[in-house]
């Protein structure tokens, strides 16, 4: 066993005493999950963690902890570092179910790490419920024990490929990287391209730790699509908005997934984010609403204040999947899992982050995919209608007249 994060020796010491009880009598109901805390996903990773703490905090603050069977059970998070490594998450989530002896799972970032921890999970009976991991191939394994509370990736670009059609656009072209995520999002986009009667002029697969994107976007640039779609991660859009610059590479609408919505991403880029759109799970300027955060700006201002910004939809994700855990465990009054998994699978309720409703799967089949863009500095959802705060800006203006 590799040695383990310095923020996993210390969850794990406070509740090296037992998972169902301490010291006093009080009742614990422990809950682990491996999270990216280095490696290429540590950014997402660490919006990921603050999302699940969020919950612990409010669960037992506010709460006053899980109710089973009418006593009050305070919640221990066990968190681990799992280095982007999917071996690793493998690793870390036998040893959450086989040493730590938690009594459920929640689960990493990125749809590569969540396949090798469900593989560990469904072995061993465990549930893992998930605000990240959005491949469709994830659901279509017959897994018993994976819930995921977010919209499916093949439907990340379809409200953007909509308004843009309906505002004129006629041909896109898109890039992916070769992992399972960005492969989903980019059979997705194609699928929507067909359907919204857009032609498909080229489409790129790209490794995922890529350096160099200067190849793929001097040959778009030549193709010169309407719209470019960028199906990775937080890097990788950025990257692909600063080549794109660089060489001059300017279509009517540029849309990536991951980074938009990351204030990281605006400071990095600063104006030249401007115009730039992206697929959200969630902002904090949606109706969703429950009684339990209250509104989504609600729960964005629980958020802020803890951790002194604002939460990244991969936050207010993790939150929702330790919100739907936890109404499951209160509706089976049990810790039992087969009681729980029942909860989970007859669950239907509208939260702050939208409604969850899972489908046979374990996918959320009730939550819409939104659209931002990035105007004036301030992320702003364009689409779907029903959710949009401002009007879509199309076709954006090139690099040399910004």
């Amino acid at each position: 066993m590799r040695a383990l994060a310095p923020i996993a020796l210390l969850v794990a010491a406070s509740v090296a005493l037992g998972a169902c009880s301490s010291g006093g009598g009080e009742k614990v109901v422990t809950i682990g999950a491996a999270v990216s805390q280095t490696g290429r996903y540590a950014e997402e990773g660490e919006h990921t963690r603050r999302g699940y703490v969020t919950w612990e905090e409010w669960v037992n603050g506010e709460q006053g902890g899980i109710e089973i069977g009418g006593d009050q059970y305070r919640v221990e998070l066990i968190i681990y570092d799992d280095g982007s490594d999917p071996d690793r998450a493998a690793e870390l989530t036998e040893r959450l179910i086989e040493e730590d002896r938690v009594d459920f799972l929640l689960g990493p970032y990125s749809s590569a790490l969540v396949a090798r921890a469900i593989a560990v999970a469904e072995e061993r009976g465990m549930l893992l419920v998930g605000g990240s991991g959005a491949s469709e191939t994830l659901f279509a394994q017959s897994y018993q024990n994976l819930f995921a509370v977010l919209t499916p990736a093949g439907s990340y670009t379809q409200s953007a490929l909509k308004a843009l059609a309906e505002r004129g656009a006629e041909s896109i072209a898109i890039a992916h990287s070769d992992a399972i995520f960005p492969e989903s999002v980019a059979e997705g986009a194609r699928r929507w391209a067909d359907e919204y009667g857009l032609r498909v002029l080229g489409v790129e697969t790209y490794a995922q730790d890529v350096t160099d994107v200067s190849g793929i976007v001097s040959k778009f640039r030549e193709l010169s699509p309407d719209v470019f779609v960028g199906g990775g991660y937080f890097n990788d859009a950025l990257l692909f908005v600063q080549t794109a610059k660089a060489l001059g590479f300017s279509p009517k609408a540029m849309v990536l997934t991951v980074g938009p919505t990351h204030p990281e991403f605006r400071r990095e880029l600063g104006p030249d984010a401007n115009y730039l759109m992206g697929p959200t799970q969630w902002e904090a300027s949606m109706s969703y609403r429950d009684e339990y955060f209250g509104s989504a700006s609600d729960y964005a201002e629980t958020f802020a204040k803890r951790w002194g910004g604002d939460p990244a939809y991969q936050s207010a994700s993790a939150t929702a999947a330790a919100l739907a855990l936890q109404l499951a465990i209160e509706e089976a009054g049990s810790l039992d899992i087969g009681d729980v998994r029942e909860a989970l699978r007859g669950m239907d309720v509208a939260t702050f982050y939208g409604q969850i409703r899972f489908d046979e799967t374990g996918k959320n089949a009730a939550k819409p995919m939104g659209t931002i863009q990035i105007q004036e500095g301030d992320v702003r959802v364009v689409a779907p209608a029903s959710s949009a705060v401002a009007d879509l800006v199309y076709p954006v203006p090139r690099w040399d007249e910004r």
